[in-house]
């Protein structure tokens, strides 16, 4: 059955595109125009009553009854559950996804977000804060850099934290953030692009 998908072209909304590319599911895409306050009207609220992008509905859910869910990092494991992919069997493994899928939901996504807002965003220039998100951004950076020394994905493996992240952290010069300091992580940004199933991730919308 085909999983309706509402997004936009943010990165949050490329998270869940790569993931349904990645796992080879059958998908129907609900462009919510953020820009226009589409993410405000009643239908839309009825399946992410947060009124944030992105979001699922499922025909084929738990037990064969339909499920929608928002928040993209409830949709990544829900979706690896389903299909059993990228969902290590292990339970170390597994929750090693999770943790770093965890640190992008709680860290990079806010701060990240925040650092655009007051670079592009805001109504007046406050440098407080754009020093602020910044160097938040930056230390976040230095976070990932240190896990890829170790390993070539956050997860070990590649999967749905690197999905997720990926998105994010390929943006890292529009922040201000000097990728020369990160080689680690600019060679697992090269190797997430070169994905084709992101490829197509990334072409989300842009008709």
């Amino acid at each position: 059955m085909t999983i309706d998908f509402y997004a936009w072209t943010t990165p949050n909304g490329y998270k869940v595109s790569i993931a349904l590319e990645e796992m080879g599911l059958d998908y129907r895409v609900h462009g919510v125009d953020i820009g226009a306050n589409d993410q405000f009207k009643p239908d839309f609220l009825r399946v992410s009553p947060n009124n944030k992008i992105p979001a699922i509905t499922d025909p084929d859910g738990p037990g064969g009854k339909p499920l929608s869910l928002f928040e993209s990092g409830a949709i990544l494991i829900y979706l690896a559950e389903k299909t059993g992919k990228f969902r290590p069997q292990d339970p170390a493994a597994w929750y090693t996804h999770i943790q770093w899928l965890m640190w992008q939901m709680g860290g990079v996504g806010p701060m990240f977000g925040q650092a655009g807002h007051f670079r592009f965003y805001a109504p007046e220039k406050i440098q407080y804060g754009i020093d602020r998100y910044t160097a938040e951004a930056k230390r976040l950076m230095g976070v990932a850099e240190r896990r890829l020394i170790e390993t070539e994905y956050l997860g070990g493996e590649y999967g749905i934290a690197d999905m997720a992240a990926f998105p994010w952290l390929r943006l890292y010069e529009r922040y201000g953030i000097p990728g020369d300091e990160f080689p680690n992580v600019r060679r697992w940004i090269d190797a997430v692009a070169a994905r084709p199933a992101v490829q197509r991730g990334l072409e989300l919308l842009k008709k």
